[in-house]
């Protein structure tokens, strides 16, 4: 269903909402295109189709639904001003086991964490240490990597609850299906903002990648 494009107003907004969706469907996680569209296509195929300049706008109507309202005016900048939602989380979970990192020294352990999570996760956690949400620290790097994944999709989740769902949308069609982000726990919506503000205050130290 493709969404129609403003019929008033300049030519650059219908321009740069055309532009936007094309890159929404171009970045959607291909487990969420398969859960639209059919779970049987390959992810070659599922390729093909959000690279299709010609199919690329009306997949973003099919994923978006009702979303967005007919003319376009509710879209506005992306939430994580078009970086990777995982990258994001990353960053958050850094900071919420930052007490965790601090303490892995092992030169054997951190180059496994950095592995996992990158070296940027890693510094940007130790930056922020005065910020850690966990107390309880923990010694094992696979689990301390997957705790940090998922309590920092968990905290991206709760952020982006508090936003309308069209830009809640744009931010989890990025994302592949089953994150903690699609159900956060109420100490992550609690912790949320203060985290968030320092993730998205890093982002925007690097050139703007506005997707409208």
């Amino acid at each position: 269903m493709p969404i129609p494009l403003p019929s008033t107003g300049s030519n650059t907004w219908s321009e740069s909402l055309s532009e936007g969706l094309r890159e929404l469907a171009a970045s959607t996680h291909l487990t969420r295109l398969a859960a639209r569209l059919d779970g049987r296509l390959s992810a070659s195929t599922l390729v093909r189709l959000q690279k299709s300049s010609r199919l690329q706008v009306r997949l973003a109507g099919m994923l978006l639904g009702n979303e967005m309202d007919s003319s376009g005016r509710n879209w506005r900048d992306d939430l994580l001003l078009g970086h990777d939602p995982n990258r994001a989380a990353l960053l958050a979970g850094s900071i919420w086991h930052a007490r965790s990192l601090l303490k892995l020294v092992s030169k054997q352990h951190l180059a496994i964490l950095r592995d996992r999570i990158g070296a940027e996760a890693h510094a940007f956690g130790i930056r922020n240490l005065a910020s850690a949400v966990a107390i309880t620290t923990v010694a094992d790097p696979e689990l301390l990597s997957q705790q940090i994944e998922h309590d920092g999709h968990a905290c991206l989740g709760a952020w982006i609850n508090e936003a309308s769902a069209l830009d809640r949308t744009r931010v989890l069609l990025r994302l592949p299906t089953g994150t903690a982000a699609e159900n956060p726990a109420a100490e992550h919506r609690n912790a949320a903002g203060p985290v968030l503000s320092l993730v998205i205050a890093h982002l925007l130290r690097e050139a703007p990648r506005h997707d409208s």
